[in-house]
This record gives structure tokens, C-alpha cells and sequence, in this order.
């Protein structure tokens, strides 16, 4: 945090806001967290210490809160991180920054700390505070995280309290009964950008090594066909709609427009995928050629898979499906092998685009995984349709399914999002997953943090909910095979899960702001972002807010109140 000499305000950090001086110097680090507490306790002050998400701060807080204050001298918050809220796909609804502020504006508490860890078993055994005070509803609650907790307090000769509870509000339900608020939207995205360093000049970095990428896209091409009309009027002959027709557009898709997008961007591009020996199939082949995408296809189906939508001005009206299944055959899978082989060395990523065509089969993959490294390549793949074969995508580095697709795969429309893609993850070894909400946004899920060895992640995903970056849908087909190709560039180009999750939202923003499948550019793509407010470039990190020990600044003595 940066001091304004002269100002009761201090600036936060790479946000741009302003906040109480005192409200300020509460939120600490864990080391300051540990120090402050032993010198209370040294000093004889009884220290009580408080856990949860606080996600809206409402009545019933406010007189939990108050209550823990009662039971000592010095009250310690902690708030559960973003990564580690299991309350719904899109919550927390507030970012752990403006949590931890909102707590720290309380006269009641003295120190706030955001733990980053799924329960406050460790922080518990770390601080060991006198008393820890949990709501009412946990005095005979079973749930294995809270029982975990109390056997810490307990173990070291700490005490559990459990507050009267005489008002009660559920966030859950407070927040599904509010609007979304376009200004903390904002807020929120602002922080997110900030806490993984996303940000114009991380992100011009990123397109910038693209170009130096290369890259093998594997499955179905499917022709998509718009038939633009005119709604007329009723036919006369029953009460149904009658459309004359405008024209036509017809597009290269599935497997070739993620294709597309990669050469777009500027990787070296290879495709893998099936054809017949027909016009259509010569007219892919052209299309990609002309857009610099080394192709190898077998001719090995009857005709392309191919799928027509009626449209009236953007409004899709109905879609026709003229496919057939149609898996490789022992021959055409031994060629697509070798010549895969062929190119093996030279590859940064792989996509697997499978729509359930036959394309990819179970054999395909198998004999893949032996010429291609995952410990070396990124692995990115989606699988569309009841026939895809999405737990079949073994070690892959991110999968990318819609919620429904992946809800489809394990056959599971009932449990939490989390729990849907642990099995998936579990079942796959998946080291990251992206799972789409359509219009919602985006929900990143990552299991690195499993191989630590920390027992409390056991069974459990870090997650993290990006919102939709869209502010004018006109066709939102195709908004899936934008974000997997321009997600897996990013990872392939050395970016995180959360920057990979943001470039692929704005390109999935981008295309859905087009009528149909067009592929992406990169310098659309950076003419894009840089007309969005959270790429401003955070300021300059400030001396830290107080070089004082945070002991000091409590003014722990034995006849002096504390801070508030």
C-alpha cells in the first residue's frame, strides 16, 4: 500500500481506491499475523479469532462479530480466499481484497487476515488464538472441515464458543435476490486482472510469442451453413412460419475454424482431420490452405458432417444436421499416426477438437499419446455432443467443455460444478479445466495445487469464476472454439491458467460480436483489448504501508486499549 502524505486515505495497491489509514494498517500478512498475536498474548491479552467468507457483510455478521469482540481483548478475522469459496460456480460475489477492506472498516476488529488455504486448520495451529467463535449453526454441526478446526483449537488448549446467533440472514440467499451491479462487476474484474498480472503488457506479450508457435489441431471439419430470411407472414396452408430466403454463408468449422483461429493469430498451424472426395471437401482444403493451415486430411467418409442454421436478421430460428458417424478406419489411423510422428518435434500444443463424428476415435488417442509428450506440449482439448469421448483426453494441461457437456459426460445434471469437474479432472489427471457458463463467464479450475501434499486438498479444486467479457452478442455459435484455440496459444506461450482463461474470454468476446464462423485475428484481437478498462496498467507498487511492526501499531500495552 502507498501513504498520501497529508491524507487520512491511504491507496490500495494496484486498484486505484482509497481507503481508511487505520482500516488499512489491519490486513496483514501471516508472519505480521503471528507477531501481532504473540505480543498480545505476551502482553495478557486474550486474542479471539473469527473464520469465514463474509462475502456480503450483513446484520447478522455485524452482531457475530460484536459478540467475539466481548470475548477479549484483541479480535482477529480471517476470510476465506477466492480460490477457495465453495459456495457456487460464480461466488464469491465480492473479490477477497473488498472482503478483507470491509472488515477492516469494522470499529470491532483489530486484525484481518485472507487465508489462502480451504479451512483454517493451519492458520489455527500457526496463530493459536485464546478463543475461536463459530455461529450457532456449527454447535452441533458434522461438517469434517469445522470438526477439523475444533480438534486444532482444542488440541493446543484453546477454546470453541459459538455465538447466540439471535438475528440470522443467509448471504446465499441475499445475494441470489440481488441484480448484478455493473460497478462492482467491474471492481471485480479489475482485481482479478491485478492478482494474476494480466494487463496490457502481459497480455501484448503473449500475442507477440504466438507467431512463434506450433501447433496441431486434431478433428472433425464440419461445414457450417447461415441461410439468412425474411419472416413473411403465416403460410396459408397451416399456422406455420414463412421464410423467404435472403442468401447464403458457408463456413469451415468444428475442428477447421479452431484451426483457423490458430493461424489467425499468428501460430504455424497443422490440421489432422477426416474428409470425403467431394466438392466441399475440396473447398475446406482451399480455405485453409489460402489461410496458411498445413493440412493432412483422409478421405475416408462418404461426405463432410454439415450443419444449417435458419436465420432471421441474427436470430436463429432452427438447425438442420446432415452428419453421419463415420470413426477411421485401421489405415487411416496408422497414416494420420506417422505422419502426426513427423511433426511431433516440432510442437508447442496440441487442440483436440472432438464433435463425436469419428474423427477422433479411442484408438486415435492411444496411439497419439505415444509420439506425443504432455509433459512437453500442451494438451487442450473439448468434446462436443452426447458421442464425444471428453474423459477419454488423458494428462491433458486444460480441458475446455461447457457446463453441460461436461455435466453430460459423467452423466451428473445434480451435484455442485466443483464436484463435477474434480471426477472429471480425477478420472482424465486434467491438471486445469475451463468450463464455460455460456453468457455467465467462465470458471477456472485448477488441481496443481493437489500435488503439494497438503492433506486439506485432498478431494478439493482451486477455483476461480472469470465473467463474461461480452458487451454485445450478435452470434454466440463458435464463442467455445475461440476461447479453446486462443486459451491454449496462451499456455502454449507460457501464461497461467487465469491469463489463459482471460485471452481466451476476450477472443470468444470478439467472435461473438461477428455473424458467424469468422476466424480471429491478432491484431483485431489487440485492438479489442486495448479498449478495455481493466488492461490499464496497474500503478507502480508503493513502500509497503508502514515499515512499524504491526505489534506497535495495536499499542498492545497493558493499560492501553486497542486499536480499532
Amino acid at each position: 500500500m502507498r501513504q498520501c502524505l497529508g491524507s487520512p486515505f491511504w491507496n490500495v495497491q494496484g486498484t486505484g481506491r482509497r481507503m481508511n489509514r487505520n482500516a488499512a494498517r489491519k490486513i496483514v500478512s501471516r508472519q505480521e499475523l503471528v507477531e501481532a498475536v504473540r505480543a498480545a498474548q505476551a502482553a495478557g491479552r486474550t486474542v479471539v479469532h473469527c473464520h469465514g467468507c463474509f462475502d456480503i457483510v450483513h446484520p447478522g455478521h455485524v452482531r457475530y462479530l460484536e459478540f467475539a469482540r466481548r470475548q477479549g481483548d484483541v479480535l482477529l478475522v480471517s476470510l476465506t480466499g477466492d480460490a477457495q469459496v465453495g459456495k457456487g460456480d460464480q461466488r464469491p460475489y465480492i473479490p477477497e481484497e473488498l472482503r478483507a477492506e470491509n472488515l477492516a472498516a469494522l470499529e470491532v476488529v483489530d486484525l484481518v487476515y485472507i487465508n489462502p488455504d480451504p479451512t483454517a486448520c493451519n492458520l489455527l495451529n500457526d496463530v493459536r488464538p485464546d478463543i475461536y467463535v463459530k455461529g450457532h449453526e456449527y454447535e452441533h454441526s458434522s461438517d469434517a472441515g469445522f470438526l477439523a478446526e475444533r480438534r486444532v483449537v482444542e488440541g493446543y488448549g484453546g477454546r470453541v464458543l459459538f455465538s447466540s446467533g439471535d438475528v440470522v440472514f443467509s448471504s446465499s440467499r441475499l445475494l441470489e435476490s440481488l441484480d448484478r451491479d455493473s460497478t462492482l462487476e467491474t471492481e471485480r474484474l479489475n482485481l482479478l486482472c491485478r492478482r494474476h498480472g494480466i494487463d496490457r503488457t502481459s497480455v501484448e506479450e503473449f500475442l507477440g510469442r504466438f507467431a512463434g508457435l506450433n501447433v496441431l489441431v486434431v478433428g472433425d471439419i464440419i461445414m457450417d451453413r447461415y441461410v439468412l430470411c425474411d419472416a413473411t407472414e403465416l403460410a396459408s396452408e397451416s399456422p406455420m412460419m414463412s421464410l423467404s430466403r435472403l442468401e447464403e454463408h458457408l463456413y469451415v468449422g468444428g475442428a477447421g475454424i479452431v484451426a483457423r483461429h490458430a493461424a489467425g493469430l499468428g501460430a504455424r498451424t497443422y490440421l489432422l482431420s477426416t474428409a470425403a472426395r467431394d466438392g466441399l471437401s475440396g473447398l475446406a482444403r482451399t480455405t485453409l490452405e489460402q489461410e496458411r493451415v498445413e493440412c493432412h486430411l483422409m478421405s475416408c467418409r462418404p461426405r463432410l458432417p454439415e450443419k444449417t442454421r435458419y436465420l432471421v436478421e441474427t436470430t436463429k430460428l432452427f438447425r438442420v444436421e446432415d452428419a453421419q458417424i463415420h470413426p477411421l478406419d485401421s489405415v487411416s489411423q496408422r497414416q494420420a499416426v506417422i505422419w502426426a510422428q513427423g511433426i511431433a518435434d516440432h510442437l508447442d500444443a496440441v487442440i483436440f477438437c472432438d464433435f463425436g463424428y469419428g474423427g477422433i476415435t479411442r484408438g486415435l488417442l492411444e496411439d497419439l499419446r505415444k509420439v506425443l509428450d504432455p509433459s512437453r506440449v500442451v494438451m487442450a482439448a473439448d468434446a462436443s455432443g452426447p458421442r464425444g469421448l471428453l474423459l477419454d483426453f488423458q494428462d491433458a494441461t486444460v480441458l475446455c467443455p461447457t457446463e453441460r457437456e461436461l455435466r453430460a459426460a459423467l452423466h451428473d445434471f445434480q451435484s455442485g460444478l466443483s464436484n463435477v469437474a474434480w471426477n472429471a479432472m480425477n478420472r482424465t489427471r486434467a491438471r486445469h479445466m475451463l468450463v464455460t457458463l455460456g453468457k455467465k463467464g467462465v470458471v477456472a479450475f485448477d488441481r496443481q495445487s493437489q500435488d503439494t501434499g497438503d492433506p486439506h486438498w485432498q478431494g478439493r479444486l482451486r477455483s476461480e469464476y472469470l465473467p463474461s467479457l461480452a458487451d454485445h452478442v450478435v452470434d454466440a455459435f463458435g464463442c467455445g472454439d475461440a476461447l479453446l484455440a486462443a486459451a491454449a496459444l496462451t499456455m502454449a506461450a507460457g501464461g497461467s491458467l487465469m491469463q489463459a482463461a482471460y485471452v481466451g474470454s476476450a477472443a470468444a468476446a470478439l467472435e461473438s460480436a461477428r455473424l458467424g464462423n469468422v476466424p480471429l485475428d491478432a491484431d483485431s484481437l489487440r485492438r479489442w483489448l486495448r479498449g478495455r478498462i481493466e488492461m490499464v496498467p496497474s500503478q507502480a507498487s508503493g513502500a509497503a504501508a508502514s515499515d512499524e511492526p504491526v505489534s506497535a501499531r495495536m499499542s498492545l500495552s497493558p493499560d492501553s486499549e486497542p486499536v480499532r
